[in-house]
């Protein structure tokens, strides 16, 4: 039989309006229905993955500009560093490009809001992650009135336009929005106020920030629905089982990479010659 398209199941359709009560944050769209086997399946894609990086990269060497870009936006404790530690570990560190955004810095506010995203862009080969993205520019700036309002719908037209520039440039860009519930979101929270090795992921501005969570999901059911394009589409990942979450993405991955297909270039030289060379060295 053969397998869904986990991408297919997962995209966000393009143009239609979102509401994400309507997403389920714990279901098993596809694939492995137990923590065990979830587990052991993405464990046999790490191979996989590997191994398409490096063709990718390879296929760079000699002129290939392509790359991929994965996005991970969601709501705190969604996952996103989790995500860059399980699922990102697949791959040779050397060939990825990671970058958490965080508030941006004087310099970058005297700049516009994708300056500091474009000088973080992978390079051809690579493979770039970014915790948090150019997205934080409609959804924090829209719950927090960073913005005026006129400004802030512009940016959903400049992100699209944006990232068609950059899917024309050979970027696969995968936007994963990792939906977590509010009801784990607390779990996760009390969980790291009773660890205290765990305190130091804890802020006190993240019980203030869950208080605008109605704020919070408007803001990226707009984004899903007006940045949820044919060269960049959003996925929505449940994220209320981390190793779910593990396998979904890195699934997603693969299948990208898959359709990619790079390829290893051929040598320009005469290997018979170079071997003749090399055994009478």
């Amino acid at each position: 039989m053969k397998q869904p398209v986990l991408r297919d199941l997962l995209r966000v359709p393009a143009g239609k309006p979102v509401d994400l009560s309507t997403y389920s944050a714990s279901e098993i769209t596809a694939g492995p229905a137990s923590k065990v086997a979830g587990t052991e399946a993405t464990a046999l894609l790490a191979p996989r993955l590997a191994e398409f990086q490096e063709r990718l990269y390879a296929a760079s060497t000699a002129g290939d500009r392509r790359r991929l870009l994965l996005v991970l936006q969601g709501m705190d404790t969604s996952g996103k560093g989790g995500t860059v530690k399980h699922v990102i570990g697949h791959f040779n560190p050397s060939g990825c490009r990671v970058r958490a955004f965080k508030a941006p810095t004087a310099e970058e506010r005297n700049h516009p809001f994708l300056w500091r995203i474009s000088r973080a862009l992978p390079v051809p080969g690579e493979i770039g992650i970014f915790d948090r993205s150019h997205y934080e520019d409609v959804l924090i700036a829209r719950v927090r009135d960073l913005v005026p309002r006129r400004d802030l719908g512009r940016r959903y037209g400049q992100i699209n336009r944006w990232e068609e520039s950059l899917a024309d440039d050979g970027v696969t860009i995968v936007k994963v929005f990792l939906h977590i519930s509010y009801e784990e979101q607390r779990a996760r929270l009390l969980e790291r106020l009773d660890n205290p090795e765990k305190h130091w992921k804890f802020n006190a501005g993240d019980i203030e920030e869950r208080a605008l969570w109605p704020a919070y999901q408007e803001a990226y059911e707009l984004a899903l629905e007006r940045c949820s394009t044919g060269v960049a589409p959003w996925y929505v990942v449940p994220a209320d089982r981390k190793w779910y979450r593990n396998w979904a993405i890195s699934k997603l991955l693969l299948e990208h990479l898959e359709a990619l297909d790079p390829r290893y270039p051929p040598g320009d030289f005469d290997v018979a010659e170079s071997r003749r060379l090399l055994l009478a060295s």
